[in-house]
C-alpha cells in the first residue's frame, strides 16, 4: 500500500526558503555522497554511519546479491522471471534504487547498493549540503526532503512494505514468509543512529505491528487468490492487536473488526490500523502503558486452552504472541531477569514447528512465563 509512497521516488515538499535552489524531482546521489571522512564516513560514534552500513548492515549489498542465488533463480523460473536482478517483482525490495528514473540518478548512483542511505532517508540532492547547518532545525531538514525517521509512524511506513509484503505468487513459488517487527528488527540491526531519550520499545513494537496489519489487509483486499497462510497470519495478528484495545482512551480500537478473512473486514482494517499507527506513534508513551500491554499479552492463556479452536489457528496466534512478549518484556534499559529469559526461550521453542504445535503445552508455558515476571502477573 505504501511502497510507492515511501521508497525512492517519493515526492518532496519544500519548506520556506531552506535552500538557495531546489527542485521537486531531486536526484539520488548514491551512498558515497555521505561517505567523506568529515561527514558519515569518519571515525567515532557520530560520524561512522557509512562504515556501519557498508561493513556490517545486511541492507548493504546483500539484498541485491540475494537475487543472484540459486534459490532466487528457482523462484524466478517458477514464475517465468528470466532475470531476478532486473525484474521489478524482485528489485522493488532487493534493489529499490532500480526504480529511480535515469534522469534522477547522480553520477555516483549505483542500483547494486541494495537498500542504501537514500532508500530510507530520501533523495539527497536538496538537503545533502545543508542538513548539517547549525541554524537548521529538524523541521527544516524534513521540509527539504530528509525523511523524518524520528517519527515511528514514518519509520514503520518506510520499512513495512518490503519487510512484510510478499505477493502470493512469490510465496507459492517458494519465497519465505516475512514478519515485520519494527522494534525487534531495529534492535538486531547494527545501529548507526541514536534514539531519543524517551524512546519506548513497546511503543515501536505496537506501531510496527499495526502497520504490518494494515499492509496485510491491503494485500489481501487486492489479491484474487491470496495465499491461505497470509489470511491465517492476518487473523492472528488482528487477534493479537485487539488485545491492545484500551491501552489509552485516545487510541482507536480494533475490536469491532471480525477476524474472518473477508473483503469488508480487510477494508475496515486498512482504515482503522492506519489511524491507530499514526496516533500510537505520536503519543507520549508511558511505562504504565507498557506494563498494561504486557498484562494483556500474558492474559491470553485461556485462548490456548480452548479445544474448539483449530490448533493451526492457535499456532499462528502463539507465533505472533511470542514475538510480542519478547519485545514488550524487554522494554527499558534494565536487563531481563534470567528466569524470564529462560521461560521466554521455552515459549519460542513451542512455536518453532507450527504443524506440531501443542496448545495445552503452550498455555502451560505461558502460565510459567507469567509467574516468572517480577511480582508475578
Amino acid at each position: 500500500m505504501f511502497l510507492a509512497t515511501w521508497i525512492a521516488f517519493a515526492a518532496v515538499t519544500l519548506g520556506a526558503e531552506p535552500l538557495a535552489s531546489t527542485n521537486d524531482s531531486p536526484k539520488f546521489l548514491g551512498a558515497t555522497s555521505c561517505a567523506s571522512s568529515g561527514c558519515h564516513g569518519g571515525g567515532g560514534q557520530n560520524q561512522n554511519q557509512f562504515h556501519v552500513w557498508s561493513l556490517k548492515d545486511f541492507h548493504s549489498q546483500r539484498p541485491f546479491a540475494t537475487l543472484t542465488t540459486a534459490r532466487s533463480k528457482q523462484i524466478g523460473d517458477a514464475l517465468g522471471i528470466k532475470a531476478p536482478t532486473t525484474d521489478s517483482r524482485c528489485t522493488s525490495c532487493h534493489a529499490p534504487l532500480a526504480l529511480v528514473p535515469a534522469a534522477r540518478r547522480g553520477e555516483a548512483f549505483k542500483t547494486s547498493e541494495g537498500v542504501s542511505c537514500e532508500s530510507c532517508h530520501g533523495p539527497a540532492e536538496n538537503w545533502l549540503r545543508s542538513h548539517t547547518r547549525p541554524d537548521w532545525r529538524h523541521a527544516d531538514r524534513t521540509a527539504a526532503g530528509l525523511r523524518d525517521l524520528k517519527s515511528l509512524y514514518v519509520r514503520a511506513n518506510t520499512c513495512v512494505a518490503c519487510h512484510q509484503t510478499v505477493d502470493s505468487p512469490l510465496l507459492k513459488a517458494g519465497h519465505p514468509e516475512l514478519t515485520f517487527e519494527l522494534d525487534g528488527q531495529s534492535a538486531s540491526q547494527p545501529r548507526h543512529w541514536r534514539e531519543g531519550t524517551n524512546a519506548s520499545g513497546a511503543q515501536a513494537w505496537l506501531v510496527g505491528q499495526v502497520a504490518a496489519l494494515r499492509e496485510m489487509s491491503w494485500q489481501l483486499s487486492r489479491e484474487r487468490d491470496p495465499d491461505s497462510r497470509l489470511a491465517a497470519r492476518w487473523s492472528a495478528l488482528l487477534w493479537l492487536l485487539q488485545r491492545m484495545d484500551g491501552l489509552h482512551s485516545t487510541l482507536p480500537k480494533l475490536s469491532g473488526i471480525s477476524g474472518e478473512p473477508a473483503q469488508g473486514n480487510f477494508e475496515s482494517a486498512i482504515k482503522a490500523t492506519d489511524e491507530l499507527a499514526r496516533r500510537a506513534g505520536e503519543m507520549d508513551w508511558t511505562r504504565d502503558m507498557s506494563r498494561a500491554a504486557l498484562r494483556a499479552l500474558v492474559g491470553t492463556e485461556s485462548t490456548f486452552r480452548k479445544t474448539s479452536t483449530p490448533a493451526l489457528q492457535q499456532a499462528r496466534q502463539a507465533e505472533r504472541l511470542v514475538l510480542a512478549l519478547d519485545r514488550v518484556v524487554k522494554e527499558g534499559k534494565s536487563k531481563t531477569p534470567d528466569k524470564v529469559e529462560a521461560k521466554l526461550d521455552e515459549l519460542f521453542k513451542q512455536v518453532q514447528s507450527l504443524p506440531d504445535f501443542d496448545p495445552a503445552a503452550f498455555a502451560n508455558a505461558l502460565a510459567e512465563f507469567s509467574r516468572a515476571l517480577p511480582g508475578g502477573n
